[in-house]
């Protein structure tokens, strides 16, 4: 189920909302959650839940046995328990996720050596690995109490909001929260603007921008020049921010609603002006789990020099692979890791000194070319867009026009991506009066309206981040 769909507005998001205010014991209200949370799951792939909740059932198990071998001092016992559960946790992604690039390319090598069939991409299995990685992890750590009801651990793996495109909400985020939140009216209201504010980043944004993008990547290259790859770059850009941050906020506005506090997953990163700054901003979640499960532990910046590249290296290829099993991401974690040693080794201190227009200039037009990357998994159409990224050969807009009249929309709504991923709004939400508290409800109401009108005119609404 899609949040942005007349389905989950109209029908399932008000079902839930009523069923759990109507009970006032804590247990009910997180038997609502997780049924309805089940149900969010089951409504696009029911046969996955079973998968999703034996890889509960295998971090429950893990976590009690962990907790017992640390409380009777028998250390080895623990640790191997800790490697078989981190094992059969990540075999789980692997056989889902990355099983069938591997058995592609070495039959590619070696003429169809290996029969195996096509498996399905069960939705979100990278983000609820990543989560119930982290509470395992951090119980070995002793970060974390052991949680000995399983129903609880599986809402914390399945809690609609964020359980298929994130935020990855680590266990020490909510651990008490499961058990001891309070909602009220004040935190409800801020949940319904934030949801309303990110459902119209996706909606009203992010769909027809993206539009714009799909358009010229995927049509007549010898339509489009120059200029209008890089539009669709650009496009690209705003799409994938929009759809993404406005995921989060909807999530993180849902959970609000129900008492949970979800951290921020994004902060203006089109305002970076490094690649560094810039991947402090971008999917913050993701990025603070691999330096806090990968990076350190594997000695980050601690080591000697070659090490230290060396981990960089290790932790981008995994983090461009976490995205998909496709030569682009692995290539898209490279680019970035190669961008970052540089900036440490010899580039910093040179991006701090010169004007801040050419070093946000640096950063956008590198972070663009990245996208590009990013979003064309077939290497040959990647390198034929990247050419013409760089060809010097330039589209008339009366041509482009010819060629697909909705080229027009780009003038429309890229002005105003633009303009709304600049921090500005952040700082008028961020004020108190009761008369600015009434303008933001009206404003939110008119939002809703206006989203629910383009949901009903339009038939592009991706989640690109779905398929992570």
């Amino acid at each position: 189920m899609v949040f942005s769909t007349l389905t989950f507005l109209c029908l399932f998001f008000p079902l839930v909302v009523f069923s759990y205010f109507l009970c006032k014991n804590r247990t009910y209200k997180n038997v609502v959650l997780l049924i309805f949370s089940l149900l969010f799951y089951a409504w696009g792939e029911p046969k996955h839940i079973i998968l999703m909740l034996l890889a509960v059932l295998v971090a429950y198990i893990g976590g009690l046995l962990i907790d017992k071998f640390e409380k009777s001092q028998k250390f080895k016992l623990k640790k191997t328990v800790f490697i078989i559960t981190i094992v059969i946790l990540t075999l789980n992604l692997f056989i889902f996720k990355y099983l069938n690039f591997v058995v592609e390319n070495v039959n590619a090598v070696f003429d169809d050596l290996l029969k195996i069939k096509n498996i399905a991409l069960p939705i979100g299995i990278s983000f609820y690995t990543f989560q119930i990685l982290s509470y395992v992890i951090d119980l070995y750590k002793k970060e974390v109490s052991v949680q000995k009801n399983y129903f609880y651990l599986a809402l914390y793996l399945s809690f609609f909001p964020q359980l298929i495109a994130g935020p990855i909400v680590r266990y020490q985020t909510v651990e008490l929260e499961i058990r001891e939140r309070q909602e009220n009216w004040e935190e409800i209201v801020y949940g319904l603007r934030r949801f309303i504010v990110g459902l119209s980043k996706k909606v009203i944004i992010a769909n027809n921008v993206g539009y714009i993008a799909t358009m010229i990547f995927e049509g007549d290259k010898s339509a489009y020049g120059a200029n209008f790859y890089w539009l669709a770059a650009i496009a690209y850009a705003l799409q994938i921010y929009f759809d993404f941050s406005g995921y989060s906020d909807m999530a993180i506005g849902i959970g609000r609603i129900f008492g949970f506090h979800f951290l921020e997953n994004f902060n203006y990163p089109y305002i970076s002006k490094s690649i560094t700054d810039f991947w402090r901003r971008w999917h913050i979640s993701l990025s603070t789990w691999f330096r806090d499960y990968i990076y350190i532990p594997l000695g980050g910046n601690r080591v000697k020099k070659a090490r230290w590249l060396f981990n960089i290296l290790v932790v981008w290829a995994l983090t461009g692979f976490w995205h998909g099993a496709q030569w682009n991401f692995l290539l898209w974690g490279l680019y970035y890791a190669v961008i970052l040693i540089i900036e440490k080794l010899f580039l910093s201190k040179f991006l701090e000194k010169i004007p801040a227009f050419f070093s946000w200039l640096y950063a956008m037009v590198l972070v663009l070319i990245g996208w590009v990357i990013f979003s064309i998994t077939d290497i040959h159409q990647l390198a034929a867009a990247l050419t013409h990224m760089f060809s010097f050969e330039f589209t008339s807009m009366s041509d482009a026009v010819i060629a697909d009249v909705t080229i027009l929309n780009a003038f429309i709504y890229i002005p105003l991506g633009i303009i709304c991923m600049l921090p500005w709004a952040k700082k008028i939400f961020t004020k108190r009066t009761k008369a600015l508290e009434i303008t933001k409800n009206i404003a939110c109401v008119a939002l809703l309206g206006t989203c629910i009108v383009f949901i009903l005119s339009s038939h592009y609404n991706p989640f690109i981040y779905f398929r992570f």
